[in-house]
């Protein structure tokens, strides 16, 4: 093979050596010997072997060059996960939107708690960023019992009211354009309606959302609460496959 290197021709005083001449005119040596030892011999013996030989494969090996090695890749995917309040091993709650909660924007925080009209109040519930248009489930499962307005003075932003007396809790979902009727039952998860803009309403920096109201029953009076505690984001591994 080193014989074989070095018959290549220098170009612009530079040796310039490659392995794919070399195996080239090895193939073609081998065939060229195979069809002499065939002209000799006959087809017994060592022409036989020689015929049968795959002569080309180290050729072709090296124009490919190395195999890719395929790799498993662990990508992370967000998926939000209901708790299981009555015992039975399944989700009692639901993300209305898939998405996550409204952080900070012109008009302040979506987080349960946080302060409105300059800490006289605070936000009842959560705000859950959305796409004008989208579909939004029902939270919890049960059956609608209000269809109100969001505003007295806009009629296009309204209310959806679930209540569940099985398991004691109520949801209020705002901002859609309702897909249901009020004495309706829903399931858990179904749509209830589409997100509505806010941009007309809240103009120059308002994210479009849905809030969602959780409150529980059962109390002499309704108790609102935090719905990212019965709604949880947390990480799931997904494998897929490097290109």
């Amino acid at each position: 093979m080193k014989t074989l290197d070095l018959m290549v021709a220098r170009m612009d005083g530079r040796f310039v050596a490659t392995r794919l001449f070399a195996l080239t005119a090895a193939t073609l040596c081998a065939t060229m010997a195979t069809s002499a030892v065939a002209s000799a011999g006959g087809s017994g013996g060592i022409v036989q072997k020689l015929s049968q030989a795959q002569v080309t494969a180290p050729l072709f090996d090296a124009m490919r060059g190395p195999r890719p090695v395929i790799r498993p890749v662990v990508a992370r995917q967000l998926v939000w996960q209901g708790r299981d309040v009555d015992g039975d091993g399944a989700a009692d709650f639901v993300n209305p939107t898939g998405q996550a909660p409204r952080t900070f924007d012109a008009y302040g925080s979506g987080a349960f708690g946080a302060s409105r009209d300059g800490g006289h109040r605070h936000h009842e519930g959560v705000d859950y960023a959305a796409q004008a248009g989208q579909t939004v489930k029902a939270p919890i499962s049960g059956y609608v019992t209000k269809i109100g307005m969001a505003y007295a003075s806009d009629p296009d932003l309204k209310f959806v009211e679930i209540t569940n007396p099985a398991l004691g809790y109520e949801a209020r979902v705002f901002y859609i354009d309702p897909d249901v009727k009020e004495g309706q039952v829903v399931a858990l998860g179904a749509a209830i309606g589409k997100a509505h803009t806010l941009q007309d309403r809240y103009p120059g920096g308002m994210t479009d959302h849905v809030h969602l109201e959780l409150a529980k029953t059962r109390a002499q009076a309704k108790q609102r609460f935090d719905a990212s505690d019965m709604i949880v984001a947390r990480y799931e591994a997904i494998e897929t496959t490097a290109d």
